[in-house]
């Protein structure tokens, strides 16, 4: 049997493009590593190859996240019109599966652990499912995750090594669309498997892709004591709460942590319940960014521009706030009402979703009706904010005084400053076009 794995290009046509890729689809090669060994496995990267249509395959599986829809929708048909079948999985197909599987021969609901050598045994009887699914309540243990390395195209992305420790995430933000995919649960794999995986990475840096990796404080401590030893350097997420045990945070460092992606979100106590983020405490911002750079970990702060209560004055106020608390990066995104979460519930009640289109679900482009604001003024605002932040002044004033900050995140700020200058110039092209 022969196995193609696609990841789809993602946003709209216009803005798509294919070079070096910054992280390479370790969803795709977990799936890869759940298939039976007999089968022969291909996996194309839209990002940073092209994609052939051809009836050479036995079966095809997509992933798509809600921006990649459109185009996985769009090979989908493709490779069915050559009678090839086709599996549809991720985010998007999980939140909005009879969409899905207008497109596809079956779909996989949730994750893919514990169906998909089902799927594959399915497809080679030649009785494929429309649906593939947990039963309720039920979520797989996290054992024996072996992602397919041998299968990425060779020296294509920015960063390869990336691994996944835990999976969910204690909280539920309204926009956030992780508790729908992983359920209210926050689950570990073992730390002795994590360890094997890391020490097999010949790199020297490591991406833990987990939504939350210190969301269950314990286990992070025995996982990043074990990491000591290892000699790697490490970037993850993980949630204020936790970031106020500073001997958590020292043991991070010491275990290689170089930076933490937090989602501060909004300046705004007020907005910050309306959107469930419950969690954070406007006041602790800048002493958790310091007790941060006080260990020498990095901080790619994240914020979002539309919310409710945001008016013009909201970009001036992110961008002075991140001059002043001296943020790595800043990860600015346009509220987006994903498929699946409280939010894009409540805007559909309201009528406030405007563009259906969605290659748009990107961050990048406002598909919903402001409050305060109108579709203009956020979109322009937006833009204005990266092109401050990410210029030459921008980036030096943020980055300026701590030296240890520059082996990283002077080159993570160019690859930035690199990809807001792309956007902008494509937005420039096509309002002149």
């Amino acid at each position: 049997m022969r196995l193609l794995l696609v990841s789809p290009l993602s946003g709209p046509p216009e803005e798509r493009r294919r070079g070096k890729g910054l992280l390479p689809p370790l969803s795709l090669l977990t799936v890869a590593g759940l298939t039976p060994p007999e089968v022969e496995i291909k996996l194309v990267d839209e990002a940073v190859e092209e994609l052939e249509i051809s009836a050479e395959w036995d079966l095809v599986g997509i992933t798509a996240t809600t921006a990649q829809a459109p185009r996985a929708y769009e090979i989908a048909q493709a490779f069915r019109a050559l009678g090839v079948p086709v599996v549809l999985g991720g985010i998007h197909p999980t939140a909005l599966p009879e969409e899905a599987a207008q497109y596809a021969d079956a779909v996989v609901i949730g994750e893919a652990e514990g169906l998909w050598p089902q799927v594959i045994a399915d497809a080679k009887a030649g009785r494929l499912k429309r649906f593939y699914r947990h039963p309720e309540g039920k979520f797989p243990e996290l054992k024996d995750v072996r992602p397919r390395r041998d299968l990425l195209k060779k020296d294509a992305y920015v960063l390869t090594s990336t691994v996944q420790v835990t999976r969910g995430c204690p909280y539920g933000c309204a926009f956030c669309s992780v508790t729908r995919f992983f359920g209210r649960t926050y689950r570990t794999r073992p730390i002795q498997e994590v360890l094997e995986e890391v020490a097999s990475l010949k790199e020297k840096v490591i991406i833990f892709v987990d939504d939350n990796i210190m969301g269950l404080p314990s286990y992070a401590r025995r996982l990043f004591e074990a990491l000591k030893g290892l000699g790697k350097h490490w970037l993850s997420q993980a949630s204020l709460p936790q970031l106020q045990d500073e001997t958590l945070i020292k043991l991070a460092a010491e275990s290689g942590c170089k930076g933490l992606f937090v989602g501060f979100e909004s300046l705004s106590p007020e907005e910050l319940k309306r959107v469930r983020k419950f969690h954070n405490d406007t006041r602790r911002y800048v002493e958790t960014i310091k007790r941060l750079h006080k260990y020498g970990i990095g901080v790619i702060g994240s914020f979002i521009v539309g919310l409710d209560s945001d008016d013009k004055s909201v970009f001036e106020r992110i961008k002075e706030f991140a001059f002043r608390a001296k943020l790595d990066l800043l990860q600015a995104s346009i509220l987006t009402p994903l498929p699946g979460t409280l939010l894009y519930e409540e805007m559909e009640r309201e009528g406030r979703i405007v563009d259906r289109d969605w290659s748009k679900y990107n961050g990048n482009h406002v598909v919903f009706r402001p409050r305060l604001l109108t579709v203009e003024e956020l979109q322009r605002g937006f833009r204005q904010l990266l092109k401050e932040t990410y210029s030459w002044g921008g980036i030096l004033r943020r980055l300026l005084g701590i030296h240890w900050r520059w082996p990283i995140f002077g080159t993570l700020n160019l690859i930035f400053r690199q990809g807001v200058k792309s956007y902008l110039r494509r937005v420039s092209q096509l309002a002149a076009g």
